[in-house]
């Protein structure tokens, strides 16, 4: 006999149809599952990340797990969270409050589109550039920072688009993954984010990384207000923010799939 059920939602976040952008998988519970189980529904999706809700009162504690790890930031799976609460669930408030151990997210609904408010990250430049991420790159950077992630820049989209790293290579990195970035033809900048070590060699469209890459590009060209295209396999869009110590990310969603874990 199954003792437990829970409604799943699979969403393609910074998305405006089916089978673009980031999909991520929505559970909103009543109380946690122990976290070895959240992990293993996590695994079995094998989907970039998982979000788990449970509500509070004034809002919604909000954890994410990738197929290997639970993490502290995630914003695709934020954006699908507040999609499916929006969309699904009915909530009457035009912002929804998420308790994350990154602290107080919120995203706003604004017409079609949802707005996400988080922390910036700032990077410094890399002095000594680790040998693993070179030998990983396959390509001459333009430069090396770190912030959460290792930030390397190139000089052109195309040769982001062409890169084809190493991933074994940069299982040996300290930080969470690498964000590769250049100079966009038709918008501000475009990106590309690999995390091997947490079991996603590349991500779709990244959120987390954003907030580090706003700063960046803001600083660079002048500008507060940015777009920026994640140049995968599916791609992205997401309007950017700069305000200080906080970026603001919009974006659309979509719910693809609804499904009910039994166990």
């Amino acid at each position: 006999m199954f003792n437990k059920s829970i409604i799943q939602y699979q969403v393609d976040a910074f998305a405006s149809r089916p089978f673009e952008g980031n999909p991520a998988a929505v559970c909103v519970l009543d109380a946690w599952l122990d976290v070895s189980v959240m992990q293993s529904m996590a695994a079995e999706n094998n989907l970039s990340e998982t979000a788990f809700l449970v509500p509070q009162t004034d809002g919604y504690a909000l954890r994410w797990f990738t197929p290997v790890a639970e993490v502290d930031l995630c914003g695709h799976a934020t954006l699908a969270a507040a999609h499916v609460l929006f969309n699904e669930y009915h909530y009457d408030q035009p912002m929804v409050r998420f308790y994350t151990r990154s602290g107080l997210l919120t995203v706003e609904k604004l017409g079609d589109s949802l707005s996400m408010n988080f922390p910036a990250c700032q990077s410094t430049a890399v002095r000594v550039i680790p040998t693993a991420l070179l030998s990983g790159l396959g390509v001459e950077p333009v430069a090396v920072l770190a912030g959460d992630d290792y930030m390397v820049i190139l000089d052109n989209e195309a040769t982001l688009k062409n890169l084809t790293p190493k991933f074994d290579v940069w299982l040996a990195l300290d930080l969470r993954g690498v964000i590769v970035t250049a100079p966009g033809q038709d918008c501000d900048f475009v990106s590309r984010f690999f995390a091997p070590k947490f079991g996603i060699n590349e991500d779709p469209v990244t959120g987390s990384a954003h907030c580090q890459l706003t700063p960046y590009w803001g600083e660079r060209l002048g500008k507060c207000s940015l777009q920026a295209k994640q140049v995968s396999q599916r791609g992205g869009s997401l309007g950017c923010q700069w305000q200080g110590d906080r970026i603001i990310l919009s974006g659309s969603a979509i719910i693809v799939m609804q499904s009910l874990w039994r166990f």
